[in-house]
Parts: C-alpha cells; sequence; structure tokens
C-alpha cells in the first residue's frame, strides 16, 4: 500500500501515467491507538516500508528518541526497550538502558553511519499536537526533527519515521511532556514495539 504512497528508491522508475494521474495520496498515516486493528493495520504499513527499503539494498535501523526523564519523552526509550524483548532483530538503537537523546543523538548517527554501509533509518520519536490528534500514532516517510516541540536544535533524522501525539503543544511544552499520563504513552509505546516487530518481520539484515 504504501509503495504508491512514499517515493522510495527505485519507485520513480516506473513506466509514466498514460491516464490522467490520480491525485497524490498523502505521505503521512495516522493510526488511533483506541481502534482495535491498530496493531495488524501499523503493522501492514510499516512491513511495506521495510520490504521496499530491503529490496533497494538498505539495511533497517530503527531509532528510538527520547529520554526517561520525562514522561512524555519516554516514548521512544519504552518503545525501543520493549521492541527488543519482543524481536532478535538487531539494530534497535534507543532504550530505557541506553536511550538516545538530545546530548548523545549526533554521536549515535555517526556511529549508524559507520556501522552500515547503506542504512534506512526508521525513527521513532514523541511529539505534541492537537487536542484531536492525542494518542495518535504517525507513520511517514522521510526525516523527523527531534525536539522541535520544545524549541531544541537538533538534526533531523530518520529515512521514515512513526511518531506518537502524546499530548497537546503550543503552550509550556516542556510542563506538557513532564505531566503526560504514562498510561497513554505506555499504551503507544505497546502499539509501536508490536507494529514494528510484526513489521520487520524476517527482514533482519545484519
Amino acid at each position: 500500500m504504501l509503495n504508491n504512497i512514499f517515493n522510495f528508491p527505485g519507485l520513480s522508475k516506473l513506466s509514466p501515467l498514460k491516464y490522467q494521474p490520480v491525485p497524490e495520496k498523502p505521505r503521512e498515516l495516522k493510526f488511533n491507538v483506541s481502534q482495535p486493528n491498530v496493531i495488524y493495520d501499523l503493522a501492514v504499513s510499516i512491513r511495506n516500508v521495510v520490504q521496499t527499503a530491503t529490496s533497494g539494498g538498505y539495511q533497517i535501523v530503527v531509532l528510538c528518541i527520547g529520554t526517561d526523564r520525562s514522561t512524555g519523552d519516554a516514548l521512544g526509550p519504552l518503545t525501543g526497550t520493549k521492541l527488543k524483548v519482543l524481536n532478535l532483530f538487531p539494530h534497535i538503537y534507543g532504550t530505557l538502558d541506553e536511550p538516545v537523546h538530545a546530548t548523545n543523538l549526533e554521536s549515535r548517527l555517526a556511529e549508524i553511519n559507520t556501522s552500515f554501509a547503506h542504512p534506512f533509518v526508521i525513527a521513532v520519536d514523541a511529539c505534541l499536537g492537537k487536542l484531536e490528534n492525542v494518542g495518535c500514532v504517525t507513520l511517514g516517510h522521510g526525516a523527523v526533527k527531534p525536539g522541535a516541540a520544545v524549541n531544541k536544535d537538533l538534526p533531523a533524522v530518520g529515512n521514515a519515521y512513526i511518531t506518537g501525539i502524546v499530548n497537546v503543544g503550543g503552550f509550556m511544552e516542556h510542563m506538557v511532556l513532564q505531566s503526560t499520563r504514562l498510561n497513554l504513552v505506555m499504551k503507544m509505546a505497546d502499539t509501536i514495539a508490536h507494529s514494528i516487530s510484526f513489521g520487520l518481520g524476517r527482514n533482519h539484515n545484519s
């Protein structure tokens, strides 16, 4: 499904359309964690991303960004920790034991670029958004800007991204992240970790 949404390597080589082109579909998909089929739906979409990337010769790397010093910002390391328990996939960065955050993000990115010839980074991060979107997980193509919600100047990360909207943005963002409900963050981390695990399947490129 996402092969028609994301412009991954190789897709531009398709023959030109002979008929009236269909309006471009959104490059970002949104999933509400309260929906009963959310894990399956998100996993299928992630699997399409993974298969497209690996067929192009890329190595999948999952980079979970955040810190456990803030409830809302703990989504990334919680997801990484849960994913490591669920899946033997070796290329997971960012856990509760070894978080990837503002202080060490650039060094971790350098490590990834040194360790892999052709990395395809799936970045996982928390974000703030509109009230009606709180509790939604977004899957998108391209890089994500960690720390943008709290005015941190960090490098853009990833070839694809999964973000969890943990709370409302626009006012006193640091305090909002600190006061985010842990129950929601845990539920979102479970959803994302299980979806990535299913989506990775047997695509374990070492």
